[in-house]
């Protein structure tokens, strides 16, 4: 939810003087408008759809390759090692799209005039590129990774763990 979003970015960016949520929210809809809060939402469907993508089907491959190796069926160390490792590697992909997302999400209290005035996806790309290069697009990748592989092995291991339920009180019926 991309209010919400921008409104933890803000809140996060060093120096930041708001005092709560509302706070946050009445500031930057006061100062900026509502375009405010929707201004990186582009970038984050873009960034969201191939992360999504990635991750399934990394998971269906590495699920596929380790399985051979282990039994078939419900193996909550393959579901956990899968999940993680597609959600990292997602993450890492997708990293320069969450970078620019960054930018245009925070903007509006940069004291950085071109930044300030970034419009969408390909103005921030280009201020990145410019400025720092390849690179740049790749800050926070560690982060991002490390913050995405446990939460996608949870999320994973909670999958199959439910499915593989379902799918024995089916069979017992």
């Amino acid at each position: 939810m991309n209010p919400f979003d921008v409104i933890k970015q803000r809140m996060q960016v060093h120096g930041s003087t708001y005092t709560s949520i509302s706070d946050c929210a009445r500031t930057v809809f006061r100062q900026e408008g509502l375009r405010a809060f929707y201004v990186s939402y582009p970038t984050t469907l873009t960034m969201t759809v191939p992360f999504t993508a990635l991750q399934f089907t990394a998971y269906e491959s590495l699920t596929k390759v380790m399985q051979r190796r282990r039994r078939a069926g419900y193996d909550p160390l393959t579901h956990c090692t899968a999940g993680g490792l597609a959600g990292g590697f997602a993450a890492a992909a997708t990293t320069p799209l969450d970078v620019v997302k960054t930018l245009l999400q925070t903007r509006g209290v940069s004291s950085d005039s071109e930044i300030r005035h970034a419009r969408g996806l390909f103005d921030a790309a280009g201020i990145i590129w410019r400025r720092e290069g390849a690179k740049g697009f790749f800050r926070g990748m560690n982060a991002r990774v490390v913050t995405a592989a446990p939460s996608t092995a949870i999320c994973w291991s909670a999958y199959e763990v439910a499915k593989a339920y379902f799918i024995r009180m089916e069979d017992e019926k």
